[in-house]
C-alpha cells in the first residue's frame, strides 16, 4: 500500500484523460465520481453499499461536520473514516461554498467570515487555517483550500476581488497544511467566465503548489453551455500531471461533457437527492417513478441495469413505495442512481483506454434521444 499521493496518467483520448490517484487508503481511477457524504453518510446508504456501486472516494462536508458533530467530536471517535464506517479515501470540501450561501447570516472580510449557524443560530468564525484544522482533524485524503465563491452572473469587478481573495486565502491555506505525508492539498481555481481571470488564478496556484487542482466557481447559476465554454479552457491552464476537480458537477451530460474536456473529478448530490424524491437515471434519461404510467408495469427500470432495484423489483414497485414514501423507496432508488453513475464512469475509462471515447460519446447521446421506454 502506497505512503504517498500520486497521480498517474494511463491514457488519453483528445482531452480526456483516464488515470489513477495513489494514497494510503487506497486507489482512485479516473475519471472519477465522488459520492456526497455531507454529514458523515451517503443519505439511504450503507457504506458498504456504496462500495459496491463501484465509488472508491466519497465527499464530506466541512461545514456541516463542523456544527455537527463538530470536528473535535469526529477526531475524538478516530476520524471520519472511523466514524462513517468508510475504509476508502474522503474529500473534503473547505466550507467556504456553504458559508457563502448564508446570505445575511454571514460577514466577509479579509481574514475570513464571520457566520451563524444555519441550525441553533451560534456565532462561528471560519478562516483558511481554521479550515484546514476542521480537515486534518477529520483526517480526510484530500483537503480543499478556503475559497470564496459568488454565484452567477456577476459582474467583473465582483469576480475579480473574489478570485484574488481566494488565491491570498489558498497561500493561507497551504501554510496552514503543514507537512502531512499521505494527504494532498487541493487549489481551486476561480474566475468566473473571465478567460484571463481564470488564467490569472491558475498561474497563481500554480506558483503556491498542490497536489491536484479543482475548477470552481461553475455550477453557480451559469448554465451548461456556459460552464462547457469555460471548460473549453480552464482545464489546459492546469497543470497536465496533476488531478483536475470540477466542484459540484453534475447532470450525467455535464459528467460527460467535462470529461471529454479533460476534467478528472466530480462530486454532486444530484443521484442520491434525486432518488429521494422519486427520479431514477436510466441509460435513456430520467423517469420520474412516481409518475402513473409506471403503476402497472412489471419491467424493472432498466433492463440492462445490474443494481438491486433492477434486479429484484418492477418500476410499478418502486411507483408504489415511492409514492407512499416508504423508506425502501429512498434506498433502492438512491442505489439505483450511485449504480449508474458509476457504471457511467467505468464506461468512460474503458473507452478512453480504448481510444473510441467519441464513439462512446456519440452512443451515449443517442440512447438518452431514444427516451424511455413506452408504457404498456
Amino acid at each position: 500500500m502506497t505512503q504517498a499521493f500520486q497521480f498517474d496518467l494511463c491514457a488519453t483520448d483528445g482531452a480526456a484523460r483516464t488515470g489513477v490517484i495513489s494514497t494510503p487508503r487506497g486507489r482512485i481511477r479516473t475519471p472519477a465520481f465522488m459520492p456526497v457524504g455531507t454529514a458523515g453518510t451517503v443519505k439511504a446508504m450503507l457504506p458498504e453499499q456504496v462500495a459496491e456501486t463501484g465509488a472508491d472516494i466519497l465527499l464530506g462536508n466541512t461545514y456541516h461536520l463542523m456544527l455537527r458533530p463538530t470536528a473535535e467530536r469526529v477526531d475524538r471517535m478516530g476520524g471520519l473514516h472511523r466514524f462513517m464506517n468508510w475504509d476508502g479515501p474522503i474529500l473534503t470540501d473547505s466550507g467556504g461554498f456553504q458559508v457563502m450561501s448564508l446570505g445575511e447570516l454571514r460577514k466577509l472580510d479579509t481574514g475570513g467570515v464571520t457566520f451563524r449557524s444555519h441550525i441553533d443560530g451560534s456565532r462561528h468564525r471560519l478562516t483558511p487555517e481554521r479550515s484546514m484544522e476542521i480537515q486534518r482533524l477529520l483526517g480526510s485524503d484530500i483537503v480543499m483550500c478556503f475559497d470564496e465563491c459568488p454565484a452567477l452572473p456577476a459582474e467583473r469587478e465582483r469576480i475579480a476581488a473574489s478570485m484574488r481573495l481566494s488565491m491570498d486565502w489558498a497561500a493561507r491555506s497551504r501554510a496552514a497544511f503543514g507537512d502531512r505525508p499521505g494527504h494532498a492539498l487541493f487549489g481551486i481555481q476561480q474566475g468566473g467566465l473571465e478567460p484571463d481571470l481564470r488564467a490569472e488564478s491558475a498561474e497563481r496556484l500554480q506558483a503556491i503548489g498542490f497536489e491536484g487542482y479543482a475548477i470552481g466557481g461553475l455550477a453557480v447559476g451559469e448554465g451548461q453551455a456556459a460552464m462547457f465554454d469555460v471548460l473549453d479552457y480552464a482545464p489546459g491552464q492546469l497543470p497536465a500531471d496533476r488531478p483536475r476537480y470540477l466542484m459540484g458537477v453534475g447532470k450525467p451530460d455535464d459528467i460527460v461533457g467535462a470529461v471529454a474536456r479533460g476534467v478528472d473529478m466530480m462530486d454532486c448530490v444530484l443521484p442520491t437527492r434525486s432518488g429521494r424524491t422519486g427520479q431514477a437515471f436510466t441509460r435513456h434519461g430520467v423517469v420520474n417513478i412516481r409518475n402513473a404510467r409506471h403503476a402497472d408495469d412489471p419491467r424493472p427500470l432498466d433492463e440492462a441495469c445490474t443494481c438491486p432495484a433492477c434486479r429484484g423489483y418492477s418500476r410499478a414497485y418502486l411507483h408504489h413505495v415511492s409514492r407512499a414514501k416508504e423508506m425502501i423507496a429512498s434506498m433502492l432508488m438512491t442505489w439505483h442512481n450511485l449504480h449508474y453513475y458509476q457504471e457511467l464512469m467505468a464506461g468512460m475509462r474503458a473507452a478512453i483506454a480504448a481510444g473510441s471515447f467519441e464513439a462512446w460519446q456519440s452512443a451515449f447521446h443517442a440512447a438518452r434521444i431514444e427516451g424511455d421506454i413506452e408504457p404498456l
